[in-house]
C-alpha cells in the first residue's frame, strides 16, 4: 500500500504478481500493451535476487500504477527463461506494447533501480496504470481494508489531483471508517471542475442518506411499527432511509416507492427525493437503480 506521503510499502492489487509460463502471455505480453511490465527472473537459492526483487517491488509501488512487475521463478519456468535467453540471475526485462524494450542482469544500486523503473514507467504515457491502481484500491475497500484504500487513493490523487474516481473512493473510505465529518469535508474540497461527475454525485448522495438515517431509527423497531400500522407513512419512509444507509437498497427502494404510490406529495415529496438519492448513489449503470427509476417514472406518468 501507499503511505500518505507517497512512499510505498506493499504494492496494491495486481501491480506485482507471480507469473508462470502458462500466464506469461496474458500477464506480461498482453498486459504490457496497456501498462509497461517489468519482468524479474529469480530463484529461491539466488542471494542477489533476494535483494533486487524487494527493491524493484518498492520502486514499482512508488510509480502508483504506471508500471507493473512480473516475478518468474526460473526453476519452475525453465522454458520461458530459455526463450528469453536468461543465462544468469537476477535478470530483468521490461516489456512495452508486447515487446521487450530494455533490461539488465545482476544486482543494481538503489539509484540504478529507481532510474530504470522511472524510465520504463515513462514509456507508458502520462495516465497509464491509474485505472488499475483505482481498481485495486476499490477492491481493498470492498474487502474491508478502508485505511489501506484511503492511503492508495491519496497517492493516486497526488499523481492526478482531479481524478473523480479517486476523490469518490477517498470519501467512500472515510464513510467505511465511520468518519462522516471527514467525508463531508473532503467532499466540500472536491475541485469544482469534477463536482458534477457521476462518481462524486454518488458519494454525495450516500452522505445525505447517512445523515438522514441518523434520525430514522433502528430497522427492527421500524419494521415493528410498520407491522402494527401499515398506513404509517412516516415509519415506512424512515424504514426505507434506514435500509438504504445499511446497504439494503432493494428493500429501501420498494418501501419508498410504496410511500410515493400512496401519497406522492407526502412530506413535500420526500419519498421521491430519497429515491433519487439512492439511484444517484448506485450509479446510472446499476440494474437495481435502472429498475427503480422505471418504476418511479411509471408512477409519475400514470
Amino acid at each position: 500500500m501507499f503511505e500518505m506521503d507517497g512512499t510505498a510499502t506493499t504494492p496494491p492489487g495486481d501491480l506485482v504478481k507471480d507469473v508462470t509460463e502458462a500466464s506469461f502471455m496474458a500477464d506480461v505480453v498482453d498486459a504490457s500493451k496497456e501498462v509497461p511490465v517489468i519482468v524479474d527472473f529469480w530463484a529461491p537459492w539466488c542471494g542477489p535476487c533476494k535483494q533486487l526483487g524487494p527493491a524493484l517491488e518498492t520502486a514499482v509501488a512508488k510509480k502508483r500504477g504506471k508500471v507493473r512487475m512480473a516475478k518468474i521463478n526460473v526453476d519452475e519456468n525453465q522454458m520461458i527463461a530459455g526463450q528469453m535467453r536468461v543465462q544468469s540471475i537476477p535478470a530483468v526485462f521490461a516489456f512495452v506494447d508486447g515487446q521487450p524494450v530494455d533490461g539488465f542482469m545482476g544486482n543494481q544500486t538503489p539509484a540504478q533501480i529507481d532510474e530504470f523503473v522511472d524510465r520504463i514507467a515513462g514509456m507508458g504515457g502520462e495516465d497509464a496504470g491509474l485505472a488499475e491502481a483505482i481498481e485495486a484500491a476499490n477492491q481493498m475497500l470492498d474487502e474491508g481494508a478502508a485505511a489501506d484504500a484511503a492511503q492508495t487513493f491519496a497517492a493516486i490523487l497526488g499523481e492526478e489531483p482531479e481524478n473523480p474516481e479517486a476523490h469518490a473512493g477517498m470519501i467512500r473510505a472515510y464513510l467505511a471508517m465511520d468518519q462522516l465529518d471527514q467525508a463531508k469535508a473532503f467532499l466540500a474540497a472536491v475541485p469544482e471542475k469534477i463536482a458534477s461527475n457521476a462518481a462524486i454525485a454518488a458519494v454525495a448522495a450516500e452522505i445525505d442518506l447517512r445523515e438522514a438515517s441518523a434520525d430514522a431509527g433502528e430497522v427492527g423497531e421500524l419494521r415493528a411499527a410498520l407491522a402494527a400500522n401499515p398506513d404509517d407513512l412516516q415509519a415506512r419512509y424512515d424504514l426505507g432511509v434506514a435500509l438504504a444507509a445499511a446497504g439494503g437498497n432493494e428493500e429501501a427502494i420498494a418501501a419508498l416507492l410504496e410511500v410515493f404510490r400512496r401519497d406522492r406529495e407526502w412530506n413535500e415529496g420526500a419519498a421521491k427525493e430519497q429515491l433519487i438519492k439512492i439511484f444517484d448513489m448506485l450509479g446510472p449503470k446499476d440494474a437495481l437503480a435502472q429498475k427503480g427509476r422505471r418504476q418511479l417514472s411509471s408512477m409519475i406518468f400514470a
